[in-house]
């Protein structure tokens, strides 16, 4: 046995199989993709029971793919066997590369279109009118894609006012036809809506399947509500664009055609308003020219010629008014004083006044009345106080006289006779009294 390196023993499994695969076709579903940033594609190619991998090379690549390709696409590429050295795996290196579904996809969609055809849904007769005054406008579609917001954005910027009802949907994967056809319904049913736009974003021909369904198509035919499409871009047709009231190459187009009517009234209005503007504006220079020329006419000039009279006559008036409203006020003032006067004198509050002011007059003269009594009877009382005092017998003790009191009666002695041999008097003196007996 003729023993082998690794190397020797890779190189002669590469020369047998890529010398007995050198042109293959194989089916599988793409996984693990990785594109380099040498513009080298890598993946797996796979089915339910195995798996190889491939290689698919900037150079073709670039001239082969339409369309990006990821993982989960179901693929057919042609090219030839490789085993890779270094590693000692084998690969395909793929030379064309074709998306299995994408032919069958177009061929179910050619039948379906070719059956609705006949049906006569796709027929000009059954197309509805767009209204000319959309009050409520219903949308279709995704409420996360960039769809909504063109829509909002066109709207905004020429429909000011408007109203927009958004059934949020799917617009791909399982599920997305029955959630738009039950959208539209939902809309007919309760009429939530003026007119229709159905739409979504560009994508590839399975993104945009769910618009091929005739479950979709169906529900567009029966809808009694106007509905304008906007499905993929411009070069993207679906069985709902072919069934749909008007076709939209975009969103913003379709938020556009919805509100034409009103943006070519608006037009109209603002010519019209323009030339009305430059109407009035000519008019108004011809007007004003006119009265210009007037004010230059001499009569114009010298209007103080012409007027003077009556300026003078309404100065004349003006003087009589004053007059007459100064005479009438004058005349009122003192009727007003004479009333005014009239009442003071009636008013209680003033003949207690009065009566106040007399009383005060008396009170002053019984006080000034009483003051000259009081004096007077001062200086008639001092007099009689001078008087007593000149006579009272006390002053005549410091003269040297005396008096002399019976010592028991203190009674006053004033005769010998009245004084008994023994007796004892009292002498009252200027500073005293003394102790005497008379002696026989």
């Amino acid at each position: 046995m003729t023993i082998l390196s690794v190397y020797e023993l890779t190189i002669s499994i590469k020369k047998l199989l890529e010398k007995q695969f050198t042109s293959l076709a194989v089916r599988g579903e793409i996984s693990n993709l990785k594109e380099q940033s040498s513009g080298h594609i890598y993946f797996t190619l796979k089915d339910k029971d195995s798996q190889i991998s491939a290689v698919f090379f900037r150079g073709d690549a670039a001239k082969i793919l339409k369309r990006p390709i990821k993982n989960g696409d179901e693929v057919i590429v042609r090219g030839e066997l490789n085993v890779y050295a270094p590693r000692g795996n084998y690969q395909i290196i793929v030379r064309e590369i074709e998306f299995a579904g994408v032919g069958e996809l177009l061929l179910k969609l050619h039948q379906l279109k070719k059956t609705l055809d006949a049906r006569g849904w796709f027929d000009a007769a059954h197309k509805k009118p767009l209204p000319k005054h959309p009050k409520v406008i219903g949308v279709i579609t995704s409420p996360t894609g960039a769809v909504i917001q063109d829509i909002v954005n066109v709207l905004s910027r020429r429909f000011s006012g408007f109203q927009l009802l958004l059934n949020p949907v799917k617009v791909q994967g399982e599920g997305a036809a029955k959630e738009i056809a039950q959208a539209i319904d939902e809309m007919n049913r309760y009429n939530l809506a003026d007119v229709l736009i159905v739409g979504r974003g560009g994508g590839s021909l399975e993104d945009l399947w769910a618009f091929n369904e005739e479950i979709v198509a169906e529900a567009i035919f029966r809808s009694q509500i106007p509905i304008v499409t906007a499905i993929g871009h411009e070069t993207d047709t679906c069985i709902a664009d072919f069934v749909a009231d008007l076709r939209a190459p975009t969103p913003s187009a379709a938020a556009e055609i919805v509100t034409a009517e009103k943006a070519q009234k608006l037009d109209f209005l603002r010519s019209v308003k323009r030339t009305l503007s430059n109407t009035l504006r000519h008019k108004t220079n011809e007007e004003r020219a006119r009265w210009t020329g007037f004010a230059r006419h001499p009569i114009f000039s010298t209007s103080s010629t012409l007027l003077s009279p009556y300026f003078q006559r309404i100065d004349e008036l003006r003087e009589d008014l004053d007059a007459s409203i100064k005479t009438g006020m004058l005349e009122q003032r003192l009727h007003l004083r004479r009333l005014k006067e009239t009442l003071t004198l009636l008013n209680p509050s003033s003949q207690i006044d009065q009566q106040k002011s007399r009383l005060e007059t008396i009170k002053r003269t019984l006080f000034q009345a009483s003051q000259t009594v009081l004096l007077q009877k001062k200086e008639r009382l001092k007099q009689l106080e001078q008087h007593l005092m000149a006579i009272n017998p006390k002053n005549l003790l410091t003269k040297g006289y005396c008096i002399l009191f019976r010592e028991n009666s203190n009674s006053v002695i004033v005769s010998t006779r009245d004084v008994e041999d023994q007796e004892r008097l009292d002498v009252l003196l200027q500073d005293g009294t003394l102790k005497v007996q008379r002696i026989p």
